[in-house]
């Protein structure tokens, strides 16, 4: 598969912010742009061109005038960028990030990353950066902006840094401890970002689990019931499931785990977004946020 290196300038809009109107102004005046044109006279835009409008975008963000930004070669651009005093983080984090994503810059996103962490806390440069970022590239994504790959590229590298934060929080975890909680996504479903920082999250208030990870039918759970007499299982549906209802498949979960009331089932994701809390029966449980997990936490009992 090819990745996509040639944009349209509706393209540029999604992707910076700045009107196509204004775009075509910024070229016929300060010719900050060298759009390449079809036989029928159309713009497309190099990844050369992308680059440099995402940097000018950033500074005209940050309230530099387009008439001083016209006069900068593109490494002063780049220079004034990182000696930026990064007042406003995350708009500075957004950029670099995104700009990671379009030249797959693995050590990019993890230098902004690590800038981050000595200033927030994780859970701070999650929910205020990485999320507001998964936002923005999906959206992206969804017009085409950028290809899958880059969706991809961007995501695994969230994973990793919440993995490696699970890694952490499970050095404070008693093993002695029975698991309370086992955390799966469904059967076909790999969207893992929202179970893996629930599993971050439980670990982090003292709570041991077990991570089963994506792509687990129901019918594997009740081989956990087998080892653990008492146990809530943790899942989080994005996308599936899509065969049947949340409430068949809650229907589903009860007759093949044989839950009589000590196999708890916790769910999250957007499937659940609009059902009602409490209308799936008294052992399920919908946590509707990743922010608000924290406060179940604080007022649940097994």
């Amino acid at each position: 598969m090819s990745v996509k290196t040639e944009f349209s300038i509706k393209d540029l809009e999604n992707l910076t912010g700045i009107k196509a109107h204004t775009i075509r102004i910024w070229e016929k005046r300060y010719d900050l742009l060298e759009p390449k044109r079809t036989k029928t006279n159309i713009r497309h835009y190099d990844m050369v061109n992308m680059t440099k409008l995402l940097n000018i975008a950033f500074l005209y963000n940050e309230g530099y005038k387009i008439s001083k930004i016209a006069q900068l070669k593109s490494a002063e651009i780049t220079q004034i960028i990182g000696e930026s005093n990064e007042e406003q983080v995350q708009h500075h984090a957004l950029h670099h990030f995104k700009q990671a994503m379009f030249d797959f810059d693995q050590a990019l996103f993890d230098k902004t990353y690590y800038a981050l962490t000595r200033k927030a806390s994780f859970e701070s440069i999650f929910f205020d950066i990485f999320i507001a970022l998964l936002n923005d590239i999906g959206l992206l994504w969804q017009t085409g902006t950028i290809d899958p790959v880059h969706e991809r590229f961007i995501s695994e590298l969230i994973k990793q840094k919440i993995i490696e934060n699970i890694l952490k929080a499970q050095n404070s975890i008693d093993k002695n401890k029975k698991p309370k909680f086992a955390l799966f996504l469904p059967h076909n479903e790999i969207h893992e970002i929202g179970l893996l920082f629930a599993n971050y999250t439980l670990l982090n208030q003292g709570h041991q689990t077990l991570y089963l990870g994506t792509n687990i039918p129901i019918d594997n759970l009740e081989h956990l019931t087998k080892h653990y007499d008492e146990m809530i299982f943790f899942s989080y549906f994005t996308v599936k499931p899509d065969e049947q209802s949340v409430a068949e498949y809650v229907k589903t979960f009860q007759a093949q785990v044989k839950s009589e009331g000590q196999y708890k089932l916790w769910l999250m994701g957007s499937k659940i977004q609009g059902i009602k809390p409490g209308s799936l029966g008294p052992i399920t449980r919908l946590i509707y946020n990743l922010e608000d997990l924290t406060r179940h936490l604080q007022t649940f009992s097994l």
